[in-house]
Formats: C-alpha cells, structure tokens, sequence
C-alpha cells in the first residue's frame, strides 16, 4: 500500500504593480524568494514521502555542516605558522583567542573579525573561548596545533564528548584552565582521560547531564588530579541516600 501523501495547495500569485507576489496576509515576497520556496518544495514532494524521511535528511544535512565547520586547515600552518592556523579555526567556529602579551581577539555578530592576528606568526596563543562552538572530534586537529595552549573553554559544546577528551593530551605540558561546563556528551569515561594533565589548576566540570553521579565524580577527580581545583559540583550532590536507603534505629522502639 503506497503511503499517504496530504498535497500541497500554492496560493495563485496576484500582481500588484511591484516587483513582488501577495499572500493570504498580504505580505509582499519578492520574486526570487518565491521561485526557491517552490523549488524547495518540489524537492520535497520529489524525494520525502513520510516525516522520518524528512527528519533524517536533515540530521544529515546539519552533519554535513558540522563536518565541514571541522575540516582541516593545517595546510594554513606551512605559510602562517601554527599559532595563526589554529587562530584562524577556532575565529571560524565564532570562537576567542588571546596571543600571549595581545588582546582577545573575538568576531562581531556577523562572524568578522581583524585580519592581525595573522601578524602575530610567532606569538604563542595562551587562552581559547570556545564556549558554543560546533567543535569536534575531527576539529580537534586545528586545535592541538596551539601547543603552549594554557586556558581552554569548551563550555556547552554539542559536539564534544568522550573520545574528543581523550585527545587533549599533547596539551600535558601547557594547559592549566579547562572548562567542561555545560557539554552534553562528557560522561565520567571521558573525566576519566585527563588523568594525564597533570598541570592542571582548575577544572570546571558543572552541568554535565551525562555524569550519573555528579558527586561521587568529583571526588574521583579530585583524587585523579591533586592540584587541581575541580569547581562546579556539589560534593554532596548523587551521593544523598533515598528513605529506603536510610539507615534504620535498631534501638527505637516499634510501635505494637
């Protein structure tokens, strides 16, 4: 039985004496946008026939612009050095970066930002702001180019997860600032990869809604990491017992 299809009704373009078509509200659209929503349209009605079709040519749609967010431009380090590649990556995710001795550099609402930076060939980066930037695990790549790297937020971003965690550890000798806070897809298994980072001074590891037991967590991270002040958790929080897990009086009375 071929599946059921609900048409599609298009509302006949009326002219009004302008460069555009009325709708049911009266709007004016210009031609060219009407042309592409018809085309799209068409598109639809040639390629989808249910919504699970809809929604999975979607989901590929938007990995295809995470992936390509996160291609490599480390053919950028051969002309402009390291420093100004992996500048140049995380400027592009909408991210910040902060050479030694220099300003933050950060793009405007429209995604710009100064061309300088690329002056600055043999100035170490010392800070990223990461924080809402569609990085992953490929990304990474561009990233790891900031070897003397010594603060690093990745706060709420959507794509970092376990395995992303467990690349960090060319940063062993530099980083001391990282900020987890608020990334959907860090469990206790990826916390777990930064016992290498021995040089780490503060970890903020708040609002993970992977971790299962964010107190009992804590605590191990603390005890992987030494001199670390991991901030963010309540030690007490995942660790308070239900009323069936509380310990009974054996010496109070039962009542008859």
């Amino acid at each position: 039985m071929a599946a059921p299809w609900v048409s599609l009704r298009l509302v006949a373009p009326m002219w009004n004496g302008t460069r555009g078509i009325h709708r049911l509200g009266g709007a004016v659209v210009p031609e060219g946008n009407q042309k592409k929503e018809r085309k799209m349209l068409q598109f639809l009605n040639n390629h989808f026939y249910d919504v699970e079709a809809l929604r999975g040519y979607l989901l590929q749609r938007e990995m295809s612009k995470v992936h390509l967010k996160n291609r490599s431009f480390t053919w950028l380090e051969e002309q402009h050095g390291p420093y100004s590649a992996g500048a140049f990556f995380i400027l592009k995710q909408g991210g910040a970066v902060k050479f030694r001795d220099k300003e933050w550099i950060r793009p405007d609402k429209y995604g710009h930002f100064s061309p300088e930076f690329w002056n600055f060939r043999e100035v170490p980066v010392e800070a990223v702001d990461a924080s809402d930037c569609e990085i992953n695990y490929e990304g990474l790549d561009n990233l790891l180019l900031l070897k003397e790297l010594q603060s690093l937020s990745l706060q709420r971003c959507p794509h970092v997860d376990d395995w992303c965690l467990s690349r960090l550890y060319p940063l062993v000798d530099s980083l001391q600032e990282l900020s987890l806070a608020g990334c959907p897809r860090v469990s206790e298994r990826g916390l777990a990869c930064l016992h290498h980072l021995q040089n780490l001074r503060r970890l903020d590891i708040s609002d993970l809604p992977a971790v299962s037991n964010p107190g009992l967590t804590q605590i191990l991270v603390e005890e992987m990491l030494p001199n670390c002040q991991v901030v963010g958790v309540d030690w007490a929080e995942g660790l308070k017992l239900g009323p069936e897990e509380q310990p009974q009086d054996t010496a109070s009375p039962v009542p008859a």
